[in-house]
C-alpha cells in the first residue's frame, strides 16, 4: 500500500468506446487545499473557494475529467456520492462536500458527444471506495489525452494519466497528472523529447516549439483543446496560503516536462491537498512535489496506448 492510501482514495471511470473518463481523489476527513491555474484556457470548478483569503477550510474531493466544459458535470456525481456517505461539512440537515475540479479537452478522440457526467463521477467514487488499483495511461482522465497537437490530430501522439510518489524519511508527496498538452513531453534524464508533434514522412518527434515560432505572426488559435491537469497529495502540514504557493511551485514540474508549457491553448491546473500529519519545511515539500509532477507526466505518457492516429510512446 502506498503512503497516500492512508489518507486519500483514488478512483477512475473509463469509457474506452467514447475514449473519455474521470479520476477522483477523495479525502473523507477533509484536508487543506490549494490550487494554481497557469494555462490560458482552463475549465475549472470552485477554484475561487481555495483562494487564501476565502473561507473554505477543507476539501473533500478533487475531480479530474475529460469532456472539456461538459466534463465538469462529473463533479455533481462526486458531490452526491459523498453526501450520501455523510462526507463533508455537517450542516445539521445534511452534509455538504467541498469538491473542486478541472477538465481537459478530449473531444477529438473517440466520440465527441459522450462526456463524463453525473454517473461517471459517481462510479469513479464507487471505484475509489472499492480500493480500485490505480492504472496508468489510457484510464480515467487520461483516457482521451493527447500531446503535441499543434500540428493537428493526425500528427499528434497519445497522452495518458500518471502517478508518482516521492519520499524523504517521513515525508511523502504523490502526484496524479493527466497529460494532455499542445506541446511535447521532454525527459530530462535522457535529454530528449519522448512524445509530441510529428511531421508526415519524418521519424523525428517534437516539433511544437519550432512550429510556434514558425507561425509567430499567426494570432489565431493554432490548435485549441488541450490542458495538463493534476492533483498533488502530501502528509505535510501547511496553511491554506502555503498550499496555494505549493500548487504554484508544483507547476515547475510541468515546465520541466512539457515544451512549451502553460500556453494560451492549455488550461494547465494543479490542485494540492495536505493531510496535515507532519511538520516540515516548505522547501523540502516543494522539491519533492516538482519531481513528483515531472515523473507522473513521464509515467502517464509512457504507459499510454496508441489510439487511431494518436501514436503512443511505446510504439515509436
Amino acid at each position: 500500500m502506498e503512503e497516500y492510501q492512508e489518507f486519500f482514495r483514488i478512483g477512475q471511470y473509463t469509457d474506452t468506446e467514447a475514449m473519455t473518463g474521470c479520476t477522483v481523489i477523495l479525502c473523507e476527513d477533509g484536508v487543506t487545499g490549494g490550487v494554481s491555474v497557469r494555462g490560458g484556457s482552463p475549465n475549472t470548478r470552485d477554484t475561487d473557494a481555495l483562494k487564501s483569503e476565502n473561507n473554505r477550510k477543507f476539501v473533500h474531493g478533487v475531480t479530474l475529467s475529460g469532456g472539456s466544459a461538459f466534463g465538469l458535470a462529473a463533479n455533481a456525481g462526486v458531490v452526491d456520492f459523498l453526501e450520501k456517505h455523510k462526507i463533508g461539512r455537517d450542516m445539521g440537515i445534511t452534509y455538504i462536500p467541498n469538491v473542486v475540479g478541472a477538465s481537459l479537452f478530449d473531444l477529438r478522440i473517440g466520440r465527441f458527444d459522450v462526456r463524463p457526467d453525473f454517473q461517471a463521477g459517481y462510479k469513479a467514487c464507487e471505484q475509489a471506495f472499492n480500493n480500485q488499483t490505480f492504472q496508468l495511461g489510457n484510464y480515467g482522465a487520461g483516457t482521451g489525452c493527447s500531446v503535441g497537437t499543434i500540428n493537428g490530430e493526425r500528427n499528434a501522439m497519445k497522452g495518458g494519466i500518471g502517478l508518482h510518489t516521492m519520499r524523504h524519511e517521513k515525508l511523502w508527496v504523490t502526484a496524479v497528472v493527466a497529460v494532455n498538452a499542445v506541446g511535447d513531453v521532454y525527459d530530462e534524464a535522457v535529454g530528449k523529447i519522448i512524445a509530441g508533434a510529428r511531421k508526415p514522412g519524418e521519424q523525428k518527434i517534437g516539433f511544437s516549439e519550432a512550429l510556434f515560432l514558425e507561425h509567430y505572426q499567426n494570432e489565431q488559435a493554432l490548435f485549441d483543446g488541450n490542458t495538463v491537469i493534476g492533483c498533488i497529495m502530501t502528509n505535510a502540514t501547511f496553511s491554506k496560503a502555503k498550499m496555494n504557493k505549493l500548487a504554484d511551485l508544483s507547476h515547475n514540474g510541468i515546465a520541466r516536462a512539457i515544451r512549451p508549457a502553460h500556453t494560451t491553448y492549455d488550461g494547465d491546473t494543479l490542485f494540492v491537498l495536505g493531510a496535515n500529519q507532519i511538520e516540515t519545511s516548505f522547501e523540502a515539500v516543494s522539491i519533492l512535489a516538482v519531481e513528483a509532477v515531472r515523473q507522473a507526466i513521464l509515467k502517464g505518457t509512457k504507459a499510454a496506448k496508441t489510439y487511431g492516429d494518436y501514436l503512443a510512446y511505446r510504439d515509436i
